[in-house]
């Protein structure tokens, strides 16, 4: 008997299943009193590892060199802190008939997130697209949204967001921006080795997200807010989100090449500006939220997945793009200067 696989054209991320396999754990034996003080103070520290993994990760000279591409950074920055929020503002119409407060709520803290890193980086090179542009502008993004985020929930949110303040942007960042600026300054000492060990620390990253999923969909059970949100909405919610992933694919797209840029800084524009990033905005979303978090959070991780089994499509086509002669010369370049700077190996 032949082993049964998943068609080529719907690649399925296992990782969906932990995600899914850990919200039914905190469905059935979600953290309670010490237990759940204990699990949330072990998903603060973990993202804040992350995030200093993030750091120590990144070249600082092509970072710095990364400036010099100023136009794709700013393009990548508008689609995902302007555009998404447009468009997440655009759906309000959509309330309460076909998304609740809750879901809206959460759809639109959900274009206010940063972009992704490391699947940003991963599909551009599956594309043959600009790396080194690709793991500038995601980083860039990250960063940038360690601020803009938070300011602009409590601007674009209003009521809706209950903990916003001076206070809540600060542990933002100190729990983001200060780790991700302590893997900088200790790079130079544990770079080689994180380099050398991608893909053990990358358990890392995964669980980290994991686990505050369990702490904030715990809180939310423990609470009884589950409650507030039926099959049929979830439905519409996908709906929303899918028609929100294929206009900004359709943008970041055309748009970059209406801006002329050439094929491989329109794959990382693609990517880079069409992506929301878990990693940061679980963290964000418990910090902002509080309680709340869990259903904030929702529709993020919905997106999540479903950008990733999209762009893991998009990736793959453009993989089979003819090369433009004009621009071989200037990927073969980059590609070497990540490679030199030890970029590609992350």
């Amino acid at each position: 008997m032949k082993r049964l696989k998943w068609p080529s054209w719907m690649p399925i991320d296992p990782y969906i299943l932990l995600l899914l396999g850990t919200v039914g754990l905190a469905a059935l034996l979600p953290a309670r009193g010490t237990a759940a003080e204990v699990a949330s103070g072990a998903a603060t520290a973990a993202i804040a590892f992350l995030f200093f993994l993030y750091g120590a990760r990144l070249s600082t000279r092509e970072a710095l060199a990364g400036l010099r591409h100023w136009r794709l950074h700013v393009t990548v920055l508008a689609c995902t802190f302007v555009v998404f929020p447009l468009l997440g503002l655009a759906a309000r119409g959509l309330e309460p008939v076909f998304l609740n407060h809750s879901l809206y709520t959460g759809l639109l803290f959900l274009t206010l997130v940063p972009s992704t890193i490391q699947s940003s980086i991963a599909f551009t090179s599956m594309a043959r697209g600009n790396v080194p542009a690709a793991i500038c502008a995601g980083s860039f993004s990250s960063l940038a949204g360690i601020v803009i985020t938070p300011l602009l929930a409590a601007s674009l949110l209003g009521g809706r967001v209950g903990g916003f303040s001076a206070d809540s942007l600060l542990k933002i960042v100190l729990q983001l921006l200060v780790p991700f600026l302590a893997g900088q300054l200790t790079r130079r000492w544990i770079g080689g080795f994180i380099t050398r060990h991608k893909q053990i620390l990358g358990l890392v990253d995964r669980g980290s997200i994991l686990l505050v999923v369990y702490v904030a969909f715990s809180e939310g059970m423990v609470r009884g807010i589950w409650s507030q949100v039926s099959p049929l909405r979830l439905v519409g919610l996908l709906v929303v989100e899918a028609v929100l992933l294929a206009v900004m694919l359709l943008l970041t797209w055309y748009g970059a090449k209406a801006l002329r840029f050439d094929r491989a800084d329109r794959v990382a524009i693609q990517f880079a500006g069409s992506k929301k990033s878990l990693a940061s905005g679980l963290p964000m979303a418990s910090v902002l939220f509080g309680p709340e978090a869990s259903l904030a959070v929702l529709p993020l991780m919905l997106f999540h997945q479903m950008q990733l089994m999209v762009c893991a499509v998009i990736a793959k086509r453009r993989a089979k793009d003819p090369v433009e002669p004009a621009v071989t010369g200037q990927r073969d370049e980059a590609i070497r200067t990540a490679a030199g700077t030890g970029t590609r190996s992350a």
